[in-house]
Protein backbone atom coordinates (compact mmCIF):
# COMPACT_ATOMS: atom_id res chain seq x y z
CA UNK A 1 0.00 0.00 0.00
CA UNK A 2 2.57 2.23 0.64
CA UNK A 3 4.53 1.65 -2.85
CA UNK A 4 1.22 2.31 -4.33
CA UNK A 5 0.53 5.29 -2.47
CA UNK A 6 3.84 6.91 -3.28
CA UNK A 7 3.51 6.17 -6.94
CA UNK A 8 0.41 7.61 -7.35
CA UNK A 9 1.81 10.63 -5.73
CA UNK A 10 4.91 10.80 -8.18
CA UNK A 11 2.64 10.55 -11.09
CA UNK A 12 0.23 13.47 -9.89
CA UNK A 13 3.58 15.50 -9.60
CA UNK A 14 4.47 14.26 -13.29
CA UNK A 15 1.20 15.60 -14.40
CA UNK A 16 1.21 18.63 -12.04
CA UNK A 17 4.70 19.50 -13.15
CA UNK A 18 3.83 19.27 -16.84
CA UNK A 19 0.73 21.67 -16.86
CA UNK A 20 2.73 24.78 -14.65
CA UNK A 21 1.76 27.12 -17.83
CA UNK A 22 -1.99 26.78 -16.70
CA UNK A 23 -2.05 26.11 -12.78
CA UNK A 24 -0.99 28.79 -10.42
CA UNK A 25 0.38 26.61 -7.19
CA UNK A 26 1.36 27.35 -3.51
CA UNK A 27 3.97 25.15 -2.42
CA UNK A 28 4.84 24.45 0.98
CA UNK A 29 8.10 22.36 2.37
CA UNK A 30 8.92 22.00 5.90
CA UNK A 31 11.63 20.42 7.33
CA UNK A 32 12.10 19.78 11.47
CA UNK A 33 13.11 18.03 14.34
CA UNK A 34 12.12 16.46 17.99
CA UNK A 35 13.39 15.30 21.13
CA UNK A 36 11.24 13.92 23.90
CA UNK A 37 12.82 12.93 27.05
CA UNK A 38 10.62 11.30 30.41
CA UNK A 39 11.30 10.10 33.72
CA UNK A 40 10.10 6.85 32.80
CA UNK A 41 10.31 4.38 30.22
CA UNK A 42 7.56 5.67 28.30
CA UNK A 43 6.02 9.49 27.54
CA UNK A 44 3.07 11.00 29.33
CA UNK A 45 0.28 11.09 28.17
CA UNK A 46 -0.64 14.62 26.27
CA UNK A 47 3.46 14.03 24.98
CA UNK A 48 2.72 11.48 23.10
CA UNK A 49 -0.99 11.20 21.84
CA UNK A 50 -3.35 13.11 19.19
CA UNK A 51 -0.20 13.42 17.40
CA UNK A 52 -1.16 10.70 14.53
CA UNK A 53 1.19 8.11 15.66
CA UNK A 54 4.50 10.64 14.64
CA UNK A 55 5.71 10.17 18.42
CA UNK A 56 7.70 7.29 19.81
CA UNK A 57 6.69 6.02 23.39
CA UNK A 58 9.97 5.68 24.83
CA UNK A 59 12.47 7.34 27.01
CA UNK A 60 14.43 9.37 25.21
CA UNK A 61 14.16 9.84 21.25
CA UNK A 62 15.67 12.00 18.77
CA UNK A 63 13.87 12.12 15.45
CA UNK A 64 13.40 14.27 11.82
CA UNK A 65 10.39 14.79 9.54
CA UNK A 66 10.71 16.46 6.20
CA UNK A 67 7.92 17.47 3.49
CA UNK A 68 6.02 19.39 1.51
CA UNK A 69 2.33 19.97 0.23
CA UNK A 70 1.51 21.65 -2.43
CA UNK A 71 -2.17 23.98 -4.44
CA UNK A 72 -2.76 24.34 -7.61
CA UNK A 73 -5.83 25.84 -8.85
CA UNK A 74 -7.43 26.56 -11.93
CA UNK A 75 -10.35 28.22 -13.33
CA UNK A 76 -11.40 29.52 -10.12
CA UNK A 77 -13.03 26.46 -8.43
CA UNK A 78 -11.18 23.36 -9.26
CA UNK A 79 -7.96 22.28 -7.58
CA UNK A 80 -5.55 19.35 -6.82
CA UNK A 81 -3.52 18.81 -4.19
CA UNK A 82 -0.73 16.81 -2.77
CA UNK A 83 1.70 15.76 -0.14
CA UNK A 84 4.44 14.01 1.11
CA UNK A 85 5.88 14.02 5.05
CA UNK A 86 8.63 11.22 6.21
CA UNK A 87 9.37 10.71 9.95
CA UNK A 88 12.49 9.60 11.13
CA UNK A 89 12.17 8.07 14.85
CA UNK A 90 13.78 5.62 17.59
CA UNK A 91 17.19 7.13 17.62
CA UNK A 92 16.98 7.90 13.21
CA UNK A 93 16.30 3.40 12.89
CA UNK A 94 12.66 3.82 11.84
CA UNK A 95 11.52 5.40 8.65
CA UNK A 96 7.47 6.16 8.08
CA UNK A 97 5.72 8.01 5.65
CA UNK A 98 2.88 9.77 8.25
CA UNK A 99 1.34 11.52 4.93
CA UNK A 100 1.31 10.40 1.37
CA UNK A 101 -1.58 11.79 -0.73
CA UNK A 102 -3.59 13.25 -3.56
CA UNK A 103 -6.48 15.20 -3.86
CA UNK A 104 -8.36 16.71 -6.00
CA UNK A 105 -11.90 18.39 -6.38
CA UNK A 106 -14.24 20.97 -7.35
CA UNK A 107 -15.27 23.96 -4.53
CA UNK A 108 -16.01 21.26 -1.48
CA UNK A 109 -16.75 18.37 -3.82
CA UNK A 110 -13.45 16.34 -3.29
CA UNK A 111 -11.88 12.59 -4.34
CA UNK A 112 -8.74 11.71 -2.19
CA UNK A 113 -6.35 8.91 -2.49
CA UNK A 114 -3.39 8.07 0.15
CA UNK A 115 -2.54 8.60 3.81
CA UNK A 116 -3.98 12.05 5.63
CA UNK A 117 -4.47 13.36 8.34
CA UNK A 118 -8.17 13.93 9.15
CA UNK A 119 -9.83 14.35 12.38
CA UNK A 120 -13.39 13.16 11.82
CA UNK A 121 -16.57 14.67 14.20
CA UNK A 122 -17.17 18.30 15.81
CA UNK A 123 -14.20 18.61 18.45
CA UNK A 124 -11.37 21.35 18.47
CA UNK A 125 -8.43 19.75 16.62
CA UNK A 126 -6.01 21.41 18.75
CA UNK A 127 -7.79 21.64 22.25
CA UNK A 128 -10.31 18.26 22.30
CA UNK A 129 -9.45 15.46 24.51
CA UNK A 130 -10.08 13.74 20.88
CA UNK A 131 -13.23 12.73 19.19
CA UNK A 132 -14.88 9.30 19.73
CA UNK A 133 -14.29 8.60 16.06
CA UNK A 134 -11.19 9.65 14.53
CA UNK A 135 -9.07 11.68 16.94
CA UNK A 136 -5.71 11.97 14.89
CA UNK A 137 -4.08 9.63 17.94
CA UNK A 138 -2.98 6.79 15.19
CA UNK A 139 -1.33 7.04 12.25
CA UNK A 140 -3.51 7.57 9.54
CA UNK A 141 -5.04 4.74 7.57
CA UNK A 142 -4.24 4.81 3.60
CA UNK A 143 -7.48 5.05 2.08
CA UNK A 144 -9.39 6.62 -1.18
CA UNK A 145 -12.64 8.11 -1.10
CA UNK A 146 -15.36 10.29 -1.50
CA UNK A 147 -15.94 14.02 0.51
CA UNK A 148 -17.92 17.15 0.54
CA UNK A 149 -15.48 18.23 2.86
CA UNK A 150 -17.39 21.62 4.22
CA UNK A 151 -20.86 22.34 4.78
CA UNK A 152 -22.54 23.22 1.21
CA UNK A 153 -26.33 24.56 0.86
CA UNK A 154 -28.78 22.49 -0.74
CA UNK A 155 -31.02 23.21 -3.69
CA UNK A 156 -33.84 25.14 -3.25
CA UNK A 157 -33.05 26.13 0.58
CA UNK A 158 -32.02 29.29 -0.02
CA UNK A 159 -28.22 28.47 1.72
CA UNK A 160 -30.71 27.73 5.27
CA UNK A 161 -30.13 24.16 4.83
CA UNK A 162 -26.31 22.63 4.38
CA UNK A 163 -24.70 19.08 4.40
CA UNK A 164 -21.46 17.60 4.12
CA UNK A 165 -19.95 13.93 4.72
CA UNK A 166 -17.83 11.42 2.84
CA UNK A 167 -17.30 7.68 1.90
CA UNK A 168 -13.94 5.60 2.12
CA UNK A 169 -12.50 2.74 1.69
CA UNK A 170 -9.15 2.20 3.49
CA UNK A 171 -6.61 -0.33 4.36
CA UNK A 172 -5.91 -1.85 7.94
CA UNK A 173 -1.91 -4.13 7.16
CA UNK A 174 -0.63 -6.48 8.46
CA UNK A 175 0.24 -5.26 12.07
CA UNK A 176 -3.20 -6.19 13.01
CA UNK A 177 -5.33 -10.42 14.25
CA UNK A 178 -6.77 -10.46 10.89
CA UNK A 179 -4.29 -9.19 8.53
CA UNK A 180 -4.83 -7.09 5.47
CA UNK A 181 -8.73 -6.16 6.64
CA UNK A 182 -10.60 -3.46 5.01
CA UNK A 183 -12.02 0.09 6.52
CA UNK A 184 -15.66 1.00 5.80
CA UNK A 185 -16.01 4.72 6.90
CA UNK A 186 -18.70 6.93 5.68
CA UNK A 187 -20.42 10.15 7.71
CA UNK A 188 -23.40 12.54 6.54
CA UNK A 189 -24.46 15.58 8.54
CA UNK A 190 -26.83 18.44 8.61
CA UNK A 191 -26.66 22.32 9.60
CA UNK A 192 -29.59 24.76 9.64
CA UNK A 193 -29.20 28.42 9.72
CA UNK A 194 -27.25 30.82 7.89
CA UNK A 195 -26.75 33.43 10.18
CA UNK A 196 -25.39 33.78 14.16
CA UNK A 197 -27.41 30.92 15.00
CA UNK A 198 -26.65 27.17 13.72
CA UNK A 199 -27.50 23.80 14.43
CA UNK A 200 -25.62 20.45 13.40
CA UNK A 201 -26.17 17.01 13.83
CA UNK A 202 -24.68 13.86 11.72
CA UNK A 203 -23.53 10.28 12.13
CA UNK A 204 -20.41 8.24 11.64
CA UNK A 205 -19.82 4.75 10.58
CA UNK A 206 -16.66 2.56 10.82
CA UNK A 207 -16.52 -1.45 9.89
CA UNK A 208 -13.70 -3.19 9.59
CA UNK A 209 -13.88 -6.29 7.83
CA UNK A 210 -12.58 -8.54 5.75
CA UNK A 211 -9.39 -9.76 5.58
CA UNK A 212 -7.86 -13.19 6.48
CA UNK A 213 -6.04 -15.34 9.04
CA UNK A 214 -4.61 -19.34 8.30
CA UNK A 215 -6.08 -19.93 11.90
CA UNK A 216 -9.37 -18.78 11.10
CA UNK A 217 -12.29 -19.65 8.40
CA UNK A 218 -12.30 -17.77 5.65
CA UNK A 219 -14.17 -14.51 5.59
CA UNK A 220 -15.89 -12.79 3.02
CA UNK A 221 -13.91 -10.13 0.91
CA UNK A 222 -15.86 -9.67 -2.20
CA UNK A 223 -18.01 -7.07 -3.81
CA UNK A 224 -20.86 -8.67 -1.74
CA UNK A 225 -19.30 -8.63 1.53
CA UNK A 226 -18.54 -4.85 0.82
CA UNK A 227 -22.49 -3.98 -0.17
CA UNK A 228 -23.05 -5.89 3.13
CA UNK A 229 -20.55 -3.93 5.00
CA UNK A 230 -21.99 -0.66 3.17
CA UNK A 231 -25.95 -1.19 4.10
CA UNK A 232 -25.27 -2.23 7.69
CA UNK A 233 -26.88 -6.13 6.59
CA UNK A 234 -27.66 -8.71 8.78
CA UNK A 235 -24.99 -11.54 7.70
CA UNK A 236 -23.07 -14.61 8.44
CA UNK A 237 -19.40 -13.49 6.60
CA UNK A 238 -17.57 -17.03 7.86
CA UNK A 239 -16.72 -15.64 11.22
CA UNK A 240 -19.65 -16.82 13.41
CA UNK A 241 -18.59 -20.46 13.20
CA UNK A 242 -21.61 -22.16 14.63
CA UNK A 243 -25.05 -22.68 13.07
CA UNK A 244 -26.75 -22.38 16.37
CA UNK A 245 -25.79 -18.79 16.73
CA UNK A 246 -27.75 -16.16 14.67
CA UNK A 247 -25.37 -14.56 12.13
CA UNK A 248 -24.34 -10.80 12.66
CA UNK A 249 -23.39 -8.20 10.80
CA UNK A 250 -19.78 -8.98 8.78
CA UNK A 251 -16.65 -7.18 10.74
CA UNK A 252 -16.60 -4.89 13.63
CA UNK A 253 -18.82 -2.02 13.52
CA UNK A 254 -18.99 1.18 15.58
CA UNK A 255 -20.13 4.65 15.30
CA UNK A 256 -20.99 8.05 16.59
CA UNK A 257 -24.18 9.97 16.86
CA UNK A 258 -23.08 13.81 17.12
CA UNK A 259 -25.25 17.21 17.18
CA UNK A 260 -24.42 20.39 18.63
CA UNK A 261 -24.83 24.74 18.32
CA UNK A 262 -22.93 27.16 17.13
CA UNK A 263 -23.53 30.81 17.81
CA UNK A 264 -21.28 33.78 16.94
CA UNK A 265 -21.15 37.30 16.51
CA UNK A 266 -18.05 39.83 15.69
CA UNK A 267 -17.31 39.72 19.06
CA UNK A 268 -17.10 35.88 19.88
CA UNK A 269 -18.11 32.25 18.87
CA UNK A 270 -19.30 29.16 21.02
CA UNK A 271 -19.53 25.56 19.10
CA UNK A 272 -21.09 23.07 21.68
CA UNK A 273 -20.43 19.62 20.44
CA UNK A 274 -22.14 15.87 21.84
CA UNK A 275 -21.01 12.49 20.77
CA UNK A 276 -23.21 9.39 21.53
CA UNK A 277 -21.15 6.45 20.34
CA UNK A 278 -22.01 2.97 19.51
CA UNK A 279 -20.60 -0.62 18.44
CA UNK A 280 -24.03 -2.13 17.64
CA UNK A 281 -27.51 -1.04 16.82
CA UNK A 282 -28.01 -1.50 20.79
CA UNK A 283 -26.49 1.26 21.21
CA UNK A 284 -28.45 3.90 18.91
CA UNK A 285 -31.32 4.04 22.08
CA UNK A 286 -32.01 6.99 24.38
CA UNK A 287 -31.27 4.86 27.31
CA UNK A 288 -27.48 5.20 26.48
CA UNK A 289 -26.39 7.85 28.34
CA UNK A 290 -22.39 7.30 27.67
CA UNK A 291 -21.06 10.53 25.49
CA UNK A 292 -18.23 13.42 24.96
CA UNK A 293 -19.91 16.83 25.74
CA UNK A 294 -18.04 19.76 24.75
CA UNK A 295 -18.15 23.33 24.24
CA UNK A 296 -15.61 25.68 22.94
CA UNK A 297 -15.22 29.01 22.96
CA UNK A 298 -13.20 31.76 20.44
CA UNK A 299 -12.18 34.90 21.07
CA UNK A 300 -12.44 37.45 18.25
CA UNK A 301 -11.53 40.61 19.81
CA UNK A 302 -8.37 41.93 18.18
CA UNK A 303 -5.30 42.24 20.87
CA UNK A 304 -6.82 39.95 23.34
CA UNK A 305 -4.46 37.54 25.13
CA UNK A 306 -6.80 34.65 25.21
CA UNK A 307 -7.37 33.21 21.73
CA UNK A 308 -9.74 30.05 22.29
CA UNK A 309 -10.90 27.54 25.72
CA UNK A 310 -12.62 24.25 25.32
CA UNK A 311 -14.25 22.29 27.93
CA UNK A 312 -15.58 19.05 27.56
CA UNK A 313 -16.83 16.01 29.99
CA UNK A 314 -16.40 12.49 29.02
CA UNK A 315 -18.61 9.46 30.77
CA UNK A 316 -18.46 5.72 29.24
CA UNK A 317 -19.24 4.35 32.55
CA UNK A 318 -22.55 2.80 30.99
CA UNK A 319 -21.67 0.71 28.64
CA UNK A 320 -25.29 -0.39 27.67
CA UNK A 321 -26.39 -1.89 30.74
CA UNK A 322 -29.53 -1.80 30.05
CA UNK A 323 -28.92 -5.03 28.25
CA UNK A 324 -27.76 -8.59 29.65
CA UNK A 325 -24.13 -8.88 30.06
CA UNK A 326 -23.62 -11.05 27.43
CA UNK A 327 -25.16 -9.49 24.89
CA UNK A 328 -23.32 -6.20 25.68
CA UNK A 329 -20.61 -4.44 23.45
CA UNK A 330 -17.27 -3.08 24.59
CA UNK A 331 -16.13 0.31 23.27
CA UNK A 332 -13.55 -0.06 20.85
CA UNK A 333 -13.02 -4.42 21.35
CA UNK A 334 -14.71 -6.76 18.67
CA UNK A 335 -14.75 -10.97 19.75
CA UNK A 336 -13.50 -11.75 15.85
CA UNK A 337 -11.54 -8.19 15.15
CA UNK A 338 -9.46 -8.97 18.05
CA UNK A 339 -7.11 -5.42 17.36
CA UNK A 340 -10.51 -3.56 17.75
CA UNK A 341 -10.36 -0.05 16.92
CA UNK A 342 -6.11 -0.06 17.03
CA UNK A 343 -3.76 0.94 14.32
CA UNK A 344 -0.22 0.43 14.69
CA UNK A 345 -0.62 0.02 18.62
CA UNK A 346 -2.58 3.74 18.91
CA UNK A 347 -5.95 3.70 19.43
CA UNK A 348 -8.21 5.55 16.59
CA UNK A 349 -10.70 7.21 18.35
CA UNK A 350 -10.09 9.11 22.32
CA UNK A 351 -6.82 8.38 23.22
CA UNK A 352 -7.93 8.67 27.24
CA UNK A 353 -9.22 4.90 26.50
CA UNK A 354 -6.45 2.24 27.35
CA UNK A 355 -5.12 -0.49 25.06
CA UNK A 356 -2.54 -2.86 25.88
CA UNK A 357 0.16 -1.36 24.36
CA UNK A 358 -0.21 1.40 26.73
CA UNK A 359 -0.78 -0.29 29.69
CA UNK A 360 2.15 -2.28 30.03
CA UNK A 361 3.49 0.55 31.44
CA UNK A 362 1.25 0.72 34.31
CA UNK A 363 0.80 -2.71 35.03
CA UNK A 364 3.28 -5.53 35.61
CA UNK A 365 3.01 -8.57 33.29
CA UNK A 366 0.62 -6.67 30.96
CA UNK A 367 2.11 -7.61 27.26
CA UNK A 368 0.98 -6.11 24.04
CA UNK A 369 -0.95 -8.98 21.89
CA UNK A 370 1.30 -10.86 19.38
CA UNK A 371 -0.92 -11.20 16.49
CA UNK A 372 1.21 -14.20 14.98
CA UNK A 373 0.54 -16.36 18.05
CA UNK A 374 -1.90 -18.88 17.68
CA UNK A 375 -5.81 -17.34 17.50
CA UNK A 376 -6.36 -19.97 20.72
CA UNK A 377 -3.86 -17.85 22.74
CA UNK A 378 -5.43 -14.68 22.24
CA UNK A 379 -8.86 -15.07 22.70
CA UNK A 380 -9.95 -15.25 26.37
CA UNK A 381 -7.54 -12.51 27.16
CA UNK A 382 -9.96 -9.73 27.89
CA UNK A 383 -9.92 -7.51 24.60
CA UNK A 384 -6.87 -5.31 23.28
CA UNK A 385 -8.70 -2.19 24.67
CA UNK A 386 -8.22 -2.54 28.74
CA UNK A 387 -10.05 0.56 29.77
CA UNK A 388 -12.80 1.97 27.93
CA UNK A 389 -15.25 3.16 30.83
CA UNK A 390 -14.05 6.73 31.60
CA UNK A 391 -15.34 9.71 33.60
CA UNK A 392 -13.57 12.46 33.41
CA UNK A 393 -13.25 16.38 32.78
CA UNK A 394 -11.01 18.35 30.17
CA UNK A 395 -9.49 22.10 29.49
CA UNK A 396 -7.75 23.13 26.95
CA UNK A 397 -6.67 26.70 26.10
CA UNK A 398 -4.99 28.65 24.14
CA UNK A 399 -3.61 31.95 24.35
CA UNK A 400 -0.56 34.35 23.83
CA UNK A 401 1.82 34.95 26.37
CA UNK A 402 2.98 37.97 24.32
CA UNK A 403 2.91 38.69 20.63
CA UNK A 404 5.60 36.67 19.57
CA UNK A 405 4.88 33.76 21.89
CA UNK A 406 1.85 31.28 22.19
CA UNK A 407 0.98 28.76 24.55
CA UNK A 408 -1.19 26.02 24.80
CA UNK A 409 -2.74 24.16 28.41
CA UNK A 410 -4.45 20.85 28.49
CA UNK A 411 -5.77 19.86 31.83
CA UNK A 412 -7.38 16.43 32.19
CA UNK A 413 -9.06 14.39 34.96
CA UNK A 414 -10.32 11.00 34.38
CA UNK A 415 -11.89 8.01 36.46
CA UNK A 416 -11.25 4.66 35.08
CA UNK A 417 -13.31 1.57 35.31
CA UNK A 418 -11.51 -0.83 33.01
CA UNK A 419 -13.95 -2.70 30.83
CA UNK A 420 -17.49 -4.56 32.02
CA UNK A 421 -15.70 -7.75 30.33
CA UNK A 422 -12.40 -8.00 32.50
CA UNK A 423 -12.81 -5.25 35.26
CA UNK A 424 -9.54 -6.69 38.08
CA UNK A 425 -7.31 -4.38 36.96
CA UNK A 426 -9.02 -1.40 37.50
CA UNK A 427 -11.20 -2.98 40.76
CA UNK A 428 -10.68 -0.19 42.65
CA UNK A 429 -11.68 2.41 40.65
CA UNK A 430 -8.09 4.08 39.07
CA UNK A 431 -8.03 7.96 39.08
CA UNK A 432 -5.33 10.03 36.97
CA UNK A 433 -4.45 13.45 35.65
CA UNK A 434 -2.69 14.41 32.60
CA UNK A 435 -1.65 17.67 31.83
CA UNK A 436 0.09 19.49 29.32
CA UNK A 437 1.70 23.37 28.36
CA UNK A 438 3.32 24.17 25.56
CA UNK A 439 4.50 27.18 24.35
CA UNK A 440 5.59 28.50 20.67
CA UNK A 441 8.26 30.92 19.20
CA UNK A 442 7.94 32.01 15.90
CA UNK A 443 11.54 33.46 14.91
CA UNK A 444 10.89 36.93 12.91
CA UNK A 445 11.69 36.76 9.32
CA UNK A 446 13.33 32.81 9.33
CA UNK A 447 10.00 30.75 8.89
CA UNK A 448 11.38 28.59 12.36
CA UNK A 449 8.83 27.71 14.83
CA UNK A 450 10.57 26.60 17.99
CA UNK A 451 8.36 24.55 20.48
CA UNK A 452 8.80 23.43 24.02
CA UNK A 453 6.65 21.27 25.74
CA UNK A 454 6.32 20.16 29.28
CA UNK A 455 3.50 17.14 30.64
CA UNK A 456 3.10 15.49 33.90
CA UNK A 457 0.82 12.73 34.63
CA UNK A 458 0.19 12.17 38.22
CA UNK A 459 -2.42 9.66 39.69
CA UNK A 460 -3.23 5.86 40.41
CA UNK A 461 -2.02 4.59 37.22
CA UNK A 462 1.30 6.17 36.55
CA UNK A 463 3.19 9.31 38.21
CA UNK A 464 5.42 10.67 35.18
CA UNK A 465 7.06 13.89 33.53
CA UNK A 466 7.91 14.40 30.34
CA UNK A 467 10.39 17.40 28.02
CA UNK A 468 9.60 17.53 24.23
CA UNK A 469 11.79 20.25 22.27
CA UNK A 470 11.13 21.09 18.76
CA UNK A 471 11.72 23.06 15.99
CA UNK A 472 9.93 23.08 12.20
CA UNK A 473 11.41 25.07 9.48
CA UNK A 474 8.86 26.50 6.63
CA UNK A 475 9.27 27.54 3.75
CA UNK A 476 6.57 28.75 1.12
CA UNK A 477 6.20 29.78 -2.49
Amino acid sequence: MKKSAVLLLFMCLSICLQAQQWLTDSLEVHAGAIGTVAAKDYLPLWLLSNHFGTISDRKGDVSAHAGFSNLHVWQEHFYMKYGLDVYNNNQFGSTFIEQGYVKAGYKNWEIRAGRYEEIIGEVDPMLSSGSMGISGNALPIPKIGLAVTKYTSMPFTNGWLQFKGLLSHGWMGRDQFIRNAWLHEKNFYLRIGKKKLKLFGGIQHYAVWGGSRKDLPAITSNWQGFMDVLLVKTKDDGTVGNNDIQPNRPGDHRGIIEGGIDWENEQLALHLYHQTPFESGQGIDIRNIDRLLGITYTNKKPGSWLDKITAEFIYTKQSNDFYLQRLRESYYNNGVYLTGWDYHERIVGTPLFIDRNRGQHYFPGMKPMNWDQPKDSLRGKGGNIINNRVVGGHIGMLYHLTKKITSKTLITYTQNYGTYTNPALFTPMKRQWYTLEELRYLLPGKGIMLTASVAVDQGQLTNNVGLMLGMLWTWKR
